[in-house]
């Protein structure tokens, strides 16, 4: 896997309420996540959003991958 993937997330305080988005667009991680959890395949993803690549859906899943690479704090 390439490592400069996490290059294609962008944030920015003025584009979708500063959520992450691909490669500057109006085309938030969570959308392609939202598609991916809903069973569409990388192929499937690409038809219906023909202005991102490959690699941007792979970036998608490395960032939500490195957000939730933490330990959680459980109240008793």
């Amino acid at each position: 896997m390439k490592l400069n993937l996490l290059n294609r997330i962008t944030i920015n305080s003025q584009q979708c309420g500063g959520r992450p988005c691909v490669r500057g667009m109006r085309i938030r991680v969570s959308d392609v996540l939202n598609l991916l959890a809903n069973n569409l395949t990388v192929e499937q993803i690409l038809d219906e959003m023909p202005d991102i690549e490959a690699e941007d859906i792979f970036a998608c899943l490395q960032f939500a991958a490195m957000k939730f690479n933490h330990p959680m704090v459980l109240a008793a």
